[in-house]
């Protein structure tokens, strides 16, 4: 079932204030729709959404939230109905990663911080925003999963195991709701240049990736929205990603394991 964009008035954006969030905030704003950017950082979004606002003369709102807090969806949508907006478009794009060390070294509170923004955010604000769309007939969500979600990630673990959880959830939901009229999109980048790596705490993480493959946000946004128009369950972007997403499905899962942990080994 094809999407047209067109047919959406507002797109909600979480973790905005940056990379792959501020580009679909761009990208968005640039085909007409109003926005609702959402991030911790205040003066961030406001910036963007004042520039936005004028570039291409679009309603955008920001709601400074910390959506690491449990079940976020609810005080979100109090805010969201007190602009008197319609979610169309649900971007669940804030999250993020920890690396260095072993999984025991890790700081566990700030380990289930991660759980609680990458799974926990995710599922609460698709439950808080779904329902109107199913009402309505009409409705995307995107949920910005990682190449990371389709294979074992050592030295990783976690941040990759957060990242297959939104894969699968999105492809079952992408199954249960498009008889709906509903589309649900799991984007799926490798390395993007972003502040991610820096914000893993293991900055030396960039010197891992290969010449070539790094992609840019722009990139990633335009990718995530044609495959959303082509009703795709999920998306790749960049044709050498998507065959090294392949690999895992056809290797052994325990041969992938070890030379993901040798690779990252070597930082």
């Amino acid at each position: 079932m094809k999407h047209d964009l067109r047919r959406y008035r507002t797109a909600l954006i979480t973790g905005a204030s940056s990379g792959i969030g501020e580009a679909f905030a761009e990208a968005l704003a640039r085909q007409g729709l109003d926005l609702i950017l959402v991030a911790r950082s205040q003066e961030r979004l406001e910036e963007i959404a004042v520039r936005l606002a004028l570039a291409h003369d679009r309603r955008v709102e920001v709601i400074s939230a910390d959506l690491a807090k449990p079940q976020p969806g609810a005080a979100l949508l109090k805010k969201v109905r007190a602009l008197d907006m319609d979610v169309d478009l649900l971007i669940n794009n804030a999250g993020f990663g920890i690396a260095g060390g072993n999984f025991h070294e890790n700081d566990p509170a700030r380990q289930q911080q991660m759980l609680a923004l990458n799974v926990g955010a995710v599922m609460d604000l698709t439950h808080t925003f779904l329902p109107a769309m199913v009402e309505r007939k009409t409705g995307a969500i995107i949920n910005v999963a990682s190449l990371a979600g389709f294979q074992p990630t050592p030295y990783l673990t976690v941040y990759g195991a957060t990242k297959a959880f939104v894969l699968a959830l999105s492809e079952g939901l992408w199954a249960e709701y498009r008889s709906k009229g509903i589309a649900v999109l799991a984007v799926c980048p490798g390395p993007v240049d972003t502040a991610f790596f820096e914000a893993t705490g293991d900055p030396g993480m960039r010197d891992l990736i290969p010449p070539g493959t790094m992609l840019t946000a722009p990139q990633v946004v335009s990718a995530s929205l044609k495959a959303l128009a082509q009703g795709k369950s999920f998306v790749v972007p960049g044709a050498i990603m998507k065959a090294a997403s392949l690999l895992p499905r056809l290797l052994p899962r325990g041969a992938v394991a070890r030379v993901s942990a040798r690779t990252m080994k070597q930082r």
